[in-house]
């Protein structure tokens, strides 16, 4: 059995994989009403009373555990480090120093990579390079993905948002609509009951995108009385072009390599038919493309066996 463990910034999960079937557990932290995020202390708070609660709930006999996989920190860059972080590695070092199982650490944004590739049954591509977009809350970037004999998979971030991330952008207008953070769900429903098309022409620099436009848009939506249906649909639609726009400028720039759409922002409905509809891409099912430990389980996995 394999073992994951992630406590990002606003998600505690805990993951087992026995080599075909994985098992999960995860709880969003509390942010009070109005408010768009946490402090580092409540999170650390709420991950500490979170996870005892989830690994009791894991439906499955442990067993014999191989080996133990965590995210240490948010990204694969230097410097890159949240205090919340350090609540799953307290858990996955008890566990591997108790059972004498071996102890594997990697990032939060390798985990979502790995968990999108397990949920479309394409685990082989971390052998050949390929894109992988990893756009949330805290990040919306592009990065190139190559095999790596030591960490198994390096990622280099080839584009990104200059500012405003993807899921900042949507909590942001959900919040100012009176949703409670985070909104991506609301949003997306939302969206899927406007009738309008809207023509967005993303604000690029190279490969890189803008979004802090749409902020300030979708404020100027709302104050002029125009729908909340409206809103969702022009901030998701805003965000889909960006994404659309980095994609094709990286498939010219990189050459025709697989995609792969992680993170919580790709879960949206619109987002993904647009993206899939016009290119030969992987989206994460549902379950995998929130933040969730199932990617640290596989890290562990993969290089437990390799």
């Amino acid at each position: 059995m394999y073992i994951g463990f992630d406590t990002s910034n606003y998600t505690t999960s805990v993951a087992a994989f026995d080599g075909v079937h994985m098992y999960q557990q995860k709880q969003l932290l509390t942010v009070k009403s109005g408010e768009r995020g946490l402090r580092q202390s409540d999170a650390v708070f709420q991950h500490t009373a979170n996870m005892p609660k989830l690994i009791d709930r894991l439906d499955v006999s442990l067993g014999k555990i191989e080996a133990v996989g965590v995210s240490t920190r948010p990204r694969e860059v230097e410097g890159s480090y949240m205090p919340c972080f350090l609540v799953g590695i307290n858990n996955a070092v008890s566990v591997s120093r108790f059972t004498g199982a071996k102890l594997y650490e990697t990032s939060h944004q390798i985990g979502h990579i790995l968990a999108a590739l397990y949920s479309v049954d394409r685990l082989d591509l971390v052998n050949t390079p390929f894109v992988a977009f990893h756009v949330s809350g805290g990040t919306t970037e592009a990065l190139l993905v190559e095999p790596d004999s030591e960490k198994l998979i390096k990622a280099t971030v080839i584009a990104q948002s200059t500012d405003l991330k993807a899921g900042q952008a949507i909590d942001r207008a959900g919040v100012m609509m009176g949703y409670t953070f985070p909104c991506g769900r609301v949003l997306d429903e939302l969206s899927r009951k406007s009738d309008r098309d809207f023509k967005i022409k993303p604000s690029m620099n190279g490969l890189n995108c803008s979004l802090s436009g749409i902020e300030n848009k979708a404020r100027s939506m709302l104050d002029s009385g125009e729908s909340k249906e409206d809103i969702s649909k022009y901030v998701l639609s805003s965000i889909c072009s960006a994404v659309d726009k980095m994609t094709e400028g990286i498939l010219e720039e990189y050459g025709n390599l697989p995609l792969v759409y992680a993170g919580g922002v790709m879960s949206n409905t619109l987002i993904k038919d647009r993206i899939t509809n016009k290119y030969n891409a992987y989206f994460a099912q549902p379950q995998y493309s929130c933040d969730n430990a199932c990617g640290t389980a596989i890290y562990a996995y993969l290089k437990d066996t390799r």
